[in-house]
């Protein structure tokens, strides 16, 4: 019935990969699938949804360095820097950039490949804006 939006972002905060999700699904389990093939970061930012130890550790042994807050469930904190969790902002108004195709924030599609192909000819059109407007 739903579904999610999984995206990693460049630097310029245009989409590298997306993928959907069940709806109901962890956000965790798109993780591998997400990060396998790209090229190793230095650092990988994400949100709490994305905290687990086998993400974590899925991070590390690619060769980069986790960028995650802890869940308020975990004993143990982990200290995040700031300066670098605040890029996950560029994630975030890839989203918002996003929804702003009305087909994409109102989910006219039914169906997942449908709703995909919608958000993959979004993501597009991003790219042409951004190439546009750079001298």
């Amino acid at each position: 019935m739903s579904t999610k939006i999984h995206a990693v972002v460049d630097q310029d905060g245009l989409p590298v990969r997306i993928m959907l999700t069940a709806g109901q699904a962890s956000d965790m389990t798109a993780v591998p699938d997400l990060l396998a093939g790209l090229p190793v970061p230095t650092t990988v930012v994400a949100d709490r949804g994305y905290d687990s130890n086998a993400v974590l550790d899925l991070i590390r042994r690619s060769g980069a360095e986790p960028a995650i807050p802890s869940t308020s469930q975990r004993t143990v904190r982990r200290s995040v820097d700031m300066a670098i969790y605040r890029q996950r902002n560029l994630v975030e108004r890839f989203f918002c950039s996003l929804k702003h195709f009305r087909r994409i924030a109102t989910r006219f599609d039914k169906l997942a490949r449908n709703f995909l192909a919608t958000v993959l000819l979004g993501s597009a059109r991003l790219w042409l804006q951004a190439y546009e407007s750079t001298p």
